[in-house]
């Protein structure tokens, strides 16, 4: 266990760390940060573990991202070689434009149903995000897909990252 003071002046550096972040943002957010949330999660962050559950986190969120980006390029490109094969048959013009033309609209909403799936599969990892962090005992987390306080816990953990680049305080 660290010396107590080592630990009141890391407390002391985080608090007025966050203080400071908190005063750059937008007025509707800043409101939504008082400074007992601010206290309590510089506390809560003296826990080292937290700045690897949120990096962990943000790994995971890029590998999924990074994975549905690939399933849509995949989507995209089949509708590019069905439309090839179609050019490719010999069938008369006026029958592949006819053909083209109901094949783009299945497209369209292929593609459109399947973005949807996507943003379902996001807002699943946003949940997944907010419970863990719920369960670690990070202030200010909790499930919610109220939009103003997803964007709060955004501008959290962004403290959050932008805290654990920092070099903590270590004497008294």
């Amino acid at each position: 266990m660290d010396d107590p003071q080592v630990m009141q002046n890391k407390l002391y550096f985080l608090v007025e760390q966050l203080q400071n972040m908190a005063r750059d943002l937008p007025p509707k957010y800043q409101m939504r940060v008082p400074y007992e949330l601010l206290s309590s999660l510089a506390n809560c962050l003296l826990n080292e573990t937290i700045f690897e559950i949120v990096k962990g986190l943000m790994e995971i969120q890029h590998v999924t991202e990074q994975h549905l980006y690939q399933q849509r390029l995949q989507l995209i490109n089949k509708h590019k070689l069905d439309e090839q094969k179609l050019l490719g048959n010999d069938s008369s013009p006026l029958v592949k434009i006819n053909e083209i033309e109901k094949m783009k609209d299945a497209q369209a909403t292929e593609l459109k149903q399947f973005d949807m799936s996507l943003v379902l599969q996001l807002d699943e990892k946003v949940t997944d995000q907010q419970q863990t962090l719920e369960q670690a005992g990070v202030p200010g987390f909790y499930v919610t897909s109220n939009t103003l306080e997803v964007k709060v816990q955004m501008h959290l953990l962004d403290f959050i990252l932008r805290l654990s680049k920092m070099n903590m305080p270590l004497s008294p």
